[in-house]
């Protein structure tokens, strides 16, 4: 009688008896990775000196905007231009060319084929710290450091959206294609009009990774920027940090402040395009 009223209870949320556990862990869980983002958001309304107390304290004593209305005081817009531009650009050029690589290693015979694709993976177990140094030294000598294709370029080349269009077009129905080469199309209008716009899961999956990656971005800016005007958001917030930035007298309310507005983007971007995230990433893991 107990299991039967239990089942009728957890009915409601499309869940079993079986489920629940897992259920009541995975929210015991989300919990707690939410809830330092949940006193970052506290922390950015308080005052400067409520924020080092003894006692947690989860909501501010007393809300004041006046950390958002001091980060203007310094030339933060200017950084979240530098980031729009670079993550934007960056991620436009990731999806565009790791499409042309994934449709080319994946529909395309020629000799070398999966070799290449073997490189590429393989590719990822190399640290990207080992590339900075080579990277750096590369565009200082060329004079393009300082610059926003030295923060770009780098960025381009990810395997990653190469693998998840791989993994797509790996189960692109082929009909689709004998019936556009019947029609004398060639392998770049078939990519173009037919293979591309049909690939709009994996292309907002790989949209919303690459993008947060290069939003977040902060070791290779920092290296490659030496002035203010071209510092990108991650690199000018850090110097923020009340123990080894450049601003150490602001604190933390005015820092929490400026990481809150850093995760807008990222999370806006996700929350709309939620529906077609997992879907992106699950699409083509099954070969027809």
């Amino acid at each position: 009688m107990l299991k039967k009223t239990l089942n009728n209870i957890l009915k409601k949320w499309n869940l079993t008896l079986i489920d629940f556990p897992i259920w009541a862990i995975g929210t015991f869980i989300s919990i707690v990775w939410f809830m330092p983002f949940i006193w970052m958001i506290s922390t950015s309304f308080k005052l400067p000196e409520h924020t080092m107390t003894k006692d947690i304290e989860w909501l501010p004593r007393v809300v004041t905007l006046e950390n958002y209305i001091r980060m203007l005081d310094f030339p933060i817009l200017r950084w979240f231009l530098n980031s729009i531009i670079q993550a934007s650009i960056s991620t436009t050029l990731t999806v565009f060319f790791g499409a042309l690589a994934g449709y080319a290693i994946a529909r395309l015979k020629f000799p070398g084929n999966q070799f290449i694709f073997a490189i590429f993976l393989a590719s990822i177990m190399i640290p990207p710290e080992v590339t900075l140094v080579p990277l750096l030294l590369a565009f200082i000598k060329s004079g393009y450091s300082n610059t926003y294709a030295s923060l770009i370029l780098p960025t381009i080349a990810n395997v990653f959206s190469v693998y998840i269009f791989r993994q797509f077009f790996l189960s692109f129905p082929r009909d689709l294609e004998e019936a556009a080469k019947m029609d004398g199309a060639g392998h770049f209008k078939i990519f173009f009009a037919i293979a591309f716009p049909l690939a709009r899961s994996p292309m907002i999956a790989t949209i919303v990774i690459i993008f947060t990656l290069n939003w977040n971005n902060f070791v290779w800016p920092l290296l490659v920027t030496f002035t203010e005007n071209m510092k990108t958001l991650p690199v000018g917030i850090a110097q923020f940090s009340p123990v080894e930035g450049s601003y150490t007298q602001e604190g933390f309310a005015l820092k929490m402040a400026a990481v809150s507005c850093l995760a807008i983007p990222s999370l806006v971007l996700f929350f709309f395009l939620q529906k077609y995230f997992i879907s992106g990433l699950s699409q083509g893991s099954v070969k027809e």
